[in-house]
């Protein structure tokens, strides 16, 4: 019977439910939520706790982004698959994002709008994201990495020609649109239990008890208010604002739904373990069926309490998506050679016995397909025993060193590529580096011609400044040492400090009299006083003298 391990993991839990399926029947051996503090050591735990030493191991994504491209449905498959990687191409482009640290998938449904079309559901991870994942398994053996929006409806017996919506309420709350048994779309809301958990993690110090807390907590509906029920709930305040944003934003998005009409909306995730959560969405749509979301096969039982199970929707969704369940071409994890080997030429802990049996089909096999003539029901001596021995010792011997060697290389070859794409992006930041380092530059040398500047208009304005008062003081000097009898004409500054003043007199002892006073009291500067020789008209003698000012 195969089996598989579902986690779902978030930010201090991890939910966990080890599923077993025989032909079409489904069963839940063992199930649970574990809080931790290394994750490494809870995974392990868990493992130990379910006795999955050697089963695949589904776990969900983080951070994954989802596009809507549409096509035309008269496309191959290989023009399609180019022209949907094409269109991605040209988003990251736009967007400015790096293509080859990007891990994608897609999935292809029918176009409700135009039946021309085809819509592809294009989903993207980092793969840093990927790696830290993997890296928190080393040693485990994952079958399965799925985005849990895209694996949750696994769990739903929803009707044909039905219309419905999965709000999976955990650390962040997704939505997910069905369309006739087939997932539609995916939204994906900010708000989710992380604020919630965070909230009363807050006031009591221990995730474990936050859990609780929203586990015994009840949400009391309008109805049970007019029966006279009040509120006792102390947390309710950290619990219903993240609450009514998710369902104003289901609100929203129904309401704007191309699809015509939504028939029933399933709660799930962390946020369904609160008491009438489901009654509580009702409230905000009367015309809709609201209700938990349960596991289709799960029968009800009198020995475990259907909530339990419905506590660990994710973990069941991601088992069943590690059984082949659901869409399979949403797996984010590459298969290698060891994914792919037969169960024989693998160790799978099996008793002595159980050794002993295969080992003979796989040597009867082995020599069936050599075409070996041995009759293997006659009395073989004890050389032929040995013979058959060291040929089927020497065979298997073969197979496991030809097997390991394709799967070390396939592994080194990852890992070369991990390293070539980690080499490209350090490329891409140093790249960035240097232009911040350009900009740096460019803006120092403007912030110093701003600077250069503000050092000539300062000289400049304190020139102006200076002269404006000189011309002032010149004057006042000047009326201080002029001779009666000398009359001014002008007085003109010609340029910064050069003065050119136009003096007359009736007699030219006076004009040079005035000409010594201005050298003499350093009004102009000696050396370079001039003046013309005296004019006389009509009595009047007229000179001009010029000079800088000190």
């Amino acid at each position: 019977m195969p089996s598989c391990l579902g986690l779902y993991i978030e930010n201090n839990l991890i939910k966990y439910a080890k599923v077993t399926k025989e032909r079409d029947l489904l069963k839940v051996e063992s199930f649970g939520v574990k809080f931790y503090d290394k994750i490494g050591e809870a995974i392990n735990q868990i493992i130990s706790e379910t006795f999955s030493y050697k089963i695949p191991i589904s776990i969900n994504l983080s951070e994954e982004t989802y596009q809507y491209f549409y096509f035309f449905n008269l496309l191959n498959r290989n023009d399609l698959k180019k022209a949907i990687e094409t269109e991605f191409d040209s988003y990251c482009f736009d967007k400015g994002y790096n293509r080859n640290a990007l891990e994608t998938r897609y999935a292809l449904v029918p176009d409700m709008q135009n039946n021309e079309k085809i819509k592809a559901i294009y989903i993207s991870v980092n793969k840093v994201e990927i790696n830290r994942k993997m890296q928190e398994f080393e040693g485990n053996s994952i079958s399965c990495m799925a985005p849990l929006a895209m694996a949750i409806p696994n769990l739903a017996d929803i009707k044909a020609k039905e219309n419905s919506l999965i709000v999976n309420i955990e650390e962040k709350t997704s939505i997910t649109t069905m369309v006739e048994e087939k997932i539609y779309q995916v939204d994906k809301l900010e708000e989710g239990m992380d604020i919630i958990l965070d909230n009363i993690n807050a006031k009591e110090n221990s995730y474990a008890k936050a859990y609780e807390i929203c586990k015994n907590t009840t949400i009391y509906t309008m109805e049970g208010k007019e029966l006279g029920q009040e509120d006792e709930n102390l947390y309710l305040e950290d619990i219903m604002p993240t609450l009514y944003q998710i369902v104003q934003k289901t609100k929203t998005l129904v309401e704007n739904s191309t699809l015509g009409h939504i028939d029933k909306i399933y709660i799930t995730g962390t946020g369904s373990i609160i008491s009438n959560v489901d009654l509580y969405f009702q409230e905000y749509f009367p015309s809709i069926k609201c209700e938990i979301l349960k596991p289709y096969f799960v029968p009800d039982n009198i020995k475990i309490n259907m909530k339990d199970y419905i506590e660990v929707n994710s973990a069941i969704a991601l088992a069943m998506q590690g059984l082949g369940y659901g869409i399979k071409t949403i797996n984010f994890k590459k298969q290698t050679l060891a994914d792919q080997m037969p169960d024989w030429l693998k160790m799978d802990g099996n008793s002595k016995k159980g050794k002993n049996s295969s080992s003979k089909k796989k040597t009867k096999s082995i020599f069936s397909s050599l075409n070996l003539s041995f009759d293997l029901k006659a009395k073989w001596d004890n050389t032929e025993k040995w013979l058959l021995r060291l040929t089927s010792g020497i065979v298997a011997f073969l197979i496991i060193y030809f097997a390991m060697v394709t799967f070390l290389k396939v592994q080194t070859d990852n890992k070369i590529a991990e390293v070539e794409l980690l080499k490209e992006d350090t490329r891409e930041q140093i790249n960035l580096a240097d232009k911040d380092v350009q900009a740096l530059n460019s803006k120092a040398t403007n912030y110093e011609t701003m600077t250069e500047n503000l050092k000539n208009y300062s000289n400049e304005a304190q020139q102006k400044l200076r002269t404006k008062n000189v011309i002032p003081l010149l004057l006042t000097r000047i009326m201080n040492v002029i001779p009666k009898g000398v009359t001014l004409t002008s007085i003109e500054n010609t340029s910064s400090s050069h003065i050119v003043i136009q003096a007359q007199s009736k007699e030219y002892d006076l004009l040079g009299f005035f000409k010594s006073k201005l050298i003499v009291d350093g009004i102009l500067s000696p050396s370079t006083v001039v003046s013309t020789s005296g004019v006389k008209q009509s009595g009047i003698v007229k000179v001009v003298i010029e000079g800088d000012l000190p």
